[in-house]
């Protein structure tokens, strides 16, 4: 289930109230008038069914209360009602599979902000990958998959190109453009730092370390394998399972393969930096094209249900129109005259 706290301007708070109660997905209904103090409004509580959390949203902003209002999503871990349960089943679908769109934009936007610790975490994934390479340690390889942020922005990026919204495909772009030369920086100064004071193992070759030596020898596998663990990624984003990133996040060989760009570059051998350019730029496109994909499946089994949820008879009594949507109203004036039609 969802838990929504609306905030509600007085003069369309009857609307509100009316679409709720009309939606049986829609449950534990509480109203508190007059509770707001900024912005000024009423409080409306409610749970969801997760399946239509994102349809009864969409209905709220058709009522323009993300302009004058605000509505605020939460996740409910446990619940013990007869109530909820039968507004799940209401809901067509299983709570697992559902998408909650508004939950996905604010998770994407929050990964995807260029910051000091987004470069720093970039530059330590990469310091440990090169660490790894000179090591020939697959465990501290793994290690830098896992501390790497590169995810966000790569999942950011998917969701602005299914959303069309070039303000967070622009965002995600410049952390990706920022984090991946400043990482490869890094390891390439520490190279030349590790060359230059000879703390290098004595045994260390750029074409001597079996263990990690397929990160520069990309193959069909590595296509393979970055396109499932970018399926895998989306769909541990756009759902509530969202410990499976992790196993993504190993699965991928972006992190190594920039450092390796960078432990070559300052080794001088032009081979072995190619394969791994041309690793991190197959893993990057595959996890891409995984990704969009994987979006757009999910984004269009959405606007299925969204428009089938258009004929709902709970639009009609909250004053919205049956089979389409009605543009954004803008403002308190245009929300009276409407009520007055």
């Amino acid at each position: 289930m969802i838990h929504l706290r609306i905030i509600a301007p007085t003069y369309d708070c009857d609307n509100v109230i009316d679409l709720l109660k009309a939606t049986p997905s829609v449950t534990n209904l509480v109203y508190l008038p007059g509770a707001a103090q900024k912005p000024e409004g009423n409080v409306v509580l409610c749970d969801v069914a997760r399946e239509d959390a994102s349809v009864v949203i969409g209905d709220l902003k058709e009522l323009n209360i993300h302009r004058d209002g605000s509505i605020a999503i939460e996740e409910i871990d446990s619940q013990l009602s007869v109530g909820a349960e039968e507004a799940e089943k209401a809901a067509r679908g299983a709570p697992s599979d559902a998408v909650v769109w508004e939950e996905v934009e604010a998770r994407t936007s929050e990964n995807i902000e260029l910051s000091a610790n987004f470069v720093a975490f970039m530059v330590l994934a990469m310091l440990i990958a090169a660490s790894g390479i000179f090591l020939d340690s697959t465990i501290l390889i793994i290690g830098a998959m896992v501390v790497g942020p590169e995810f966000g922005p790569l999942a950011g990026l998917c969701v602005a190109l299914i959303q069309r919204r070039r303000d967070v495909a622009k965002r995600s772009l410049i952390a990706l453009a920022v984090g991946f030369p400043a990482g490869v920086l890094a390891a390439f100064v520490f190279s030349l730092i590790v060359k230059g004071t000879d703390i290098a193992p004595e045994s260390f070759s750029l074409d001597g370390h079996p263990f990690t030596q397929f990160i520069s020898q990309p193959d069909a596998f590595s296509v393979i394998v970055a396109f499932f663990a970018g399926m895998a990624g989306v769909l541990s984003l756009t759902s509530t399972k969202s410990g499976a990133l992790i196993g993504v996040l190993i699965s991928v060989t972006t992190i190594p393969a920039a450092a390796n760009i960078g432990v070559a570059a300052a080794y001088g051998d032009g081979g072995e930096m190619a394969g791994a350019l041309a690793q991190l730029g197959l893993n990057l496109a595959a996890i891409l094209l995984a990704g969009i994909s994987t979006l757009y499946v999910q984004r269009l089994l959405y606007v299925r249900r969204r428009r089938a949820h258009l004929d709902d008879d709970s639009r009609a009594v909250a004053g919205l129109p049956k089979g389409h949507s009605r543009n954004p109203r803008r403002g308190p004036a245009a929300s009276r005259q409407s009520r007055v039609k």
